[in-house]
């Protein structure tokens, strides 16, 4: 293995537990279950942590290695370009969803407005990690 790949490797790993911690964060807090207590009709009674965990750093590995792939198009330096990269992941990983739950659930709009602006926060803390620690590769 490489000296690049090992550093894509470790970069997505700790962005998988980066992406954990700010899951639980974000969406655990009191705010977040107040809104997302729509959900409740359907919720599990508990959280598969070992399940989301290996999501998480799933995610985290995937979206490594395509940011060292789409990065020379990106905008910008090694910030402005983990961040443009952060924009995108949200756009077709956040947003996208919001817009399909909008129009097939009857979900309130601060909720979905809550996972717009937290979704952007997420994937922009995320992607601006990726700009950070790949700027070399």
């Amino acid at each position: 293995m490489t000296a690049i790949s090992l550093r894509v490797l470790w970069v997505g790993i700790l962005a998988g537990v980066v992406f954990a911690v700010l899951d639980g964060l974000l969406n655990a807090n009191p705010l977040a279950q107040r809104l997302y207590s729509t959900y409740k009709p359907i919720m599990r009674e508990s959280v598969n942590a070992p399940l989301g965990l290996a999501f998480d750093l799933i995610s985290g590995l995937v979206m490594a290695s395509l940011f060292v792939i789409l990065k020379p198009g990106l905008p910008g330096g090694f910030l402005v370009k983990g961040f443009s990269f952060g924009l995108i992941a949200w756009f077709f990983r956040v947003a996208m969803g919001v817009a399909a739950q909008s129009v097939m659930f009857k979900i309130p709009a601060s909720t979905l407005a809550y996972t717009l602006v937290t979704g952007l926060i997420e994937m922009t803390i995320l992607g601006s990690l990726y700009g950070i620690a790949l700027r070399g590769e």
